[in-house]
């Protein structure tokens, strides 16, 4: 598997090189600081796999693969702990690195990678709603959210979530048009993602959308707008009521 490395820290460049060289199903074919040499190289060295730093110093890498375009290789990102980064690239369903990378994570994507190489291509769409929501440094910057389900990638309008409900590990979506999505991700990977656009976790299982809540029992219980019934965990309630009151 051919790799590429974009990244403009010298230290974790050779951290990277150092623990790739022990991998031996990979071969580090090029690497750059700059954008304008990557756009030169990645279409001439045709990667498999590139691990892309999201700034440099001529740019971000976002684009770059905008410019290039998709030549059939998967993308991990590698960022410092960025919330607006990490949001970005939780929209577009790419991998990603913490900086300082982790030697056990990095063998880890890279095995991903080795052996789910069709599954896990990019493509445009997802490049562009994560360039997008990353350029604007907000939550309000896009509406959509990439959707991995096992054979395809749905794009869907956040506005059109109702609530989303959690079971061993699976997220289901519950839409307006009464579908429901399973994505094989738990609630917490999403939660960050839909909390600025007026969701809330009012359950370990659930993360409702409250322009869908129809009414809310003091019990214990959020009715929704297709009459479904959420559960408030009792250590939500006060939260809850508080939300309630301040969108009242």
């Amino acid at each position: 598997m051919k790799l590429y490395i974009l990244e403009d820290e010298v230290r974790i460049l050779q951290h990277l090189l150092q623990v790739i060289q022990d991998i031996s199903y990979v071969e580090v074919v090029g690497h750059a600081a700059e954008i304008a040499k990557a756009a030169r190289e990645i279409p001439a060295l045709k990667p498999d796999i590139i691990l892309a730093d999201i700034r440099l110093k001529d740019g971000d890498s976002f684009r770059l693969f905008h410019e290039i375009g998709n030549d059939g290789f998967q993308v991990i990102f590698l960022t410092a702990y960025d919330q607006y980064a990490i949001q970005a690239l939780n929209m577009g369903a790419f991998g990603y690195l913490l900086k300082p990378i982790d030697e056990v994570a990095l063998a880890a994507i890279l095995n991903k990678c080795y052996h789910h190489r069709q599954q896990e291509q990019f493509d445009q769409q997802q490049l562009e709603i994560a360039r997008q929501h990353y350029a604007a440094q907000g939550a309000t910057a896009t509406r959509r959210i990439a959707l991995k389900r096992v054979e395809y990638m749905e794009i869907v309008s956040i506005e059109d979530i109702m609530f989303c409900k959690s079971d061993k590990g699976y997220t289901t979506f519950y839409l307006k048009d009464k579908r429901e999505i399973l994505v094989s991700k738990g609630l917490i990977e999403y939660e960050s993602i839909l909390i600025p656009f007026g969701f809330i976790r009012c359950h370990q299982s659930y993360l409702v959308n409250f322009q869908y809540v129809k009414k809310y029992y003091r019990e214990g219980i959020l009715q929704m707008q297709n009459n479904e019934q959420v559960p408030v965990s009792s250590r939500k309630r006060e939260e809850v009521l508080k939300y309630l009151e301040n969108i009242s």
